[in-house]
Protein backbone atom coordinates (compact mmCIF):
# COMPACT_ATOMS: atom_id res chain seq x y z
CA UNK A 1 0.00 0.00 0.00
CA UNK A 2 1.33 3.57 -0.70
CA UNK A 3 0.04 6.72 1.23
CA UNK A 4 0.01 10.12 0.58
CA UNK A 5 -0.45 12.51 2.77
CA UNK A 6 -1.03 16.10 2.39
CA UNK A 7 -0.27 19.67 5.08
CA UNK A 8 -0.18 22.71 5.00
CA UNK A 9 -3.40 23.82 4.39
CA UNK A 10 -5.23 26.86 6.66
CA UNK A 11 -7.14 29.81 6.54
CA UNK A 12 -5.44 33.16 4.50
CA UNK A 13 -6.39 36.18 3.69
CA UNK A 14 -6.76 37.41 0.02
CA UNK A 15 -3.17 38.24 -1.25
CA UNK A 16 -0.76 35.82 1.36
CA UNK A 17 1.02 33.05 0.97
CA UNK A 18 0.50 29.06 1.60
CA UNK A 19 2.96 26.13 0.68
CA UNK A 20 1.25 22.39 0.77
CA UNK A 21 3.10 19.61 1.14
CA UNK A 22 2.37 15.85 -0.14
CA UNK A 23 4.99 13.33 1.41
CA UNK A 24 4.48 9.46 0.24
CA UNK A 25 5.11 6.48 2.53
CA UNK A 26 4.36 2.23 2.15
CA UNK A 27 5.60 0.35 -0.60
CA UNK A 28 8.52 1.54 -3.55
CA UNK A 29 6.77 2.82 -5.99
CA UNK A 30 7.75 4.43 -9.73
CA UNK A 31 6.96 8.35 -8.92
CA UNK A 32 6.79 8.96 -13.05
CA UNK A 33 4.34 12.23 -12.15
CA UNK A 34 2.63 13.76 -9.09
CA UNK A 35 0.35 16.46 -9.02
CA UNK A 36 -2.10 18.69 -7.26
CA UNK A 37 -5.76 18.73 -7.92
CA UNK A 38 -8.63 20.82 -5.72
CA UNK A 39 -12.19 20.76 -5.30
CA UNK A 40 -14.74 23.49 -4.06
CA UNK A 41 -18.76 22.32 -2.94
CA UNK A 42 -20.35 21.12 -5.45
CA UNK A 43 -17.85 21.59 -8.66
CA UNK A 44 -15.67 18.76 -9.92
CA UNK A 45 -12.13 18.01 -9.17
CA UNK A 46 -9.90 20.45 -10.98
CA UNK A 47 -6.62 19.89 -12.05
CA UNK A 48 -4.03 22.58 -10.73
CA UNK A 49 -0.33 20.93 -11.53
CA UNK A 50 1.81 18.40 -12.14
CA UNK A 51 5.82 17.80 -12.02
CA UNK A 52 7.85 14.74 -14.17
CA UNK A 53 9.58 13.32 -11.51
CA UNK A 54 12.59 12.73 -13.12
CA UNK A 55 13.15 15.80 -15.21
CA UNK A 56 11.39 18.57 -13.08
CA UNK A 57 9.37 19.53 -15.93
CA UNK A 58 5.98 21.32 -14.42
CA UNK A 59 2.63 22.10 -16.01
CA UNK A 60 -0.03 24.59 -14.58
CA UNK A 61 -3.27 25.26 -15.37
CA UNK A 62 -4.18 29.04 -16.64
CA UNK A 63 -5.61 30.39 -13.49
CA UNK A 64 -2.70 30.03 -11.32
CA UNK A 65 0.52 30.27 -13.66
CA UNK A 66 2.55 33.02 -12.29
CA UNK A 67 1.37 32.23 -8.97
CA UNK A 68 1.81 28.62 -7.76
CA UNK A 69 4.85 26.66 -8.05
CA UNK A 70 5.13 23.17 -8.39
CA UNK A 71 8.58 21.16 -6.63
CA UNK A 72 9.44 17.94 -5.22
CA UNK A 73 12.35 16.80 -2.74
CA UNK A 74 13.79 13.32 -4.16
CA UNK A 75 15.31 13.05 -0.90
CA UNK A 76 12.46 13.20 1.06
CA UNK A 77 9.70 12.22 -0.82
CA UNK A 78 7.92 14.95 -1.04
CA UNK A 79 6.12 16.94 -3.55
CA UNK A 80 5.30 20.95 -2.72
CA UNK A 81 2.99 23.47 -3.74
CA UNK A 82 3.84 26.93 -3.21
CA UNK A 83 1.13 29.44 -3.60
CA UNK A 84 0.94 33.49 -3.67
CA UNK A 85 -0.85 35.72 -4.14
CA UNK A 86 -4.08 33.39 -3.14
CA UNK A 87 -7.47 34.68 -4.47
CA UNK A 88 -11.33 34.04 -2.67
CA UNK A 89 -11.97 31.54 -6.44
CA UNK A 90 -8.40 28.93 -5.05
CA UNK A 91 -10.56 28.39 -1.76
CA UNK A 92 -11.11 24.42 -1.81
CA UNK A 93 -10.02 21.00 -0.90
CA UNK A 94 -6.52 20.38 -2.10
CA UNK A 95 -5.37 16.78 -2.83
CA UNK A 96 -1.94 15.56 -3.96
CA UNK A 97 -2.11 12.05 -6.62
CA UNK A 98 0.50 10.12 -8.36
CA UNK A 99 1.11 8.00 -11.32
CA UNK A 100 3.29 5.49 -11.68
CA UNK A 101 3.11 4.02 -15.15
CA UNK A 102 4.18 6.51 -17.07
CA UNK A 103 5.36 10.58 -17.70
CA UNK A 104 3.58 13.08 -18.73
CA UNK A 105 1.91 15.87 -17.79
CA UNK A 106 -1.51 14.21 -16.83
CA UNK A 107 -4.32 16.53 -16.20
CA UNK A 108 -7.08 14.01 -15.39
CA UNK A 109 -8.08 12.57 -12.01
CA UNK A 110 -8.66 8.88 -13.86
CA UNK A 111 -4.41 8.96 -14.81
CA UNK A 112 -3.61 8.67 -11.21
CA UNK A 113 -3.19 5.52 -8.95
CA UNK A 114 -2.67 7.14 -5.43
CA UNK A 115 -4.46 9.73 -3.43
CA UNK A 116 -3.63 11.54 -0.61
CA UNK A 117 -6.59 12.72 2.10
CA UNK A 118 -7.08 16.50 1.13
CA UNK A 119 -6.05 19.68 2.84
CA UNK A 120 -8.87 21.99 3.02
CA UNK A 121 -7.15 26.02 2.08
CA UNK A 122 -9.37 28.82 2.69
CA UNK A 123 -9.28 32.20 1.40
CA UNK A 124 -11.17 35.27 2.82
CA UNK A 125 -11.81 38.22 0.63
Amino acid sequence: QVQLVESGGGLVQAGGSLRLSCTASGRTFSRHTMGWFRQAPGKEREFVASIIWTTGNTYYVDSVKGRFTISRDNAKNTVYLQMNSLKPEDTAVYYCAANDRSSYYYTYPEKYDYWGQGTQVTVSS
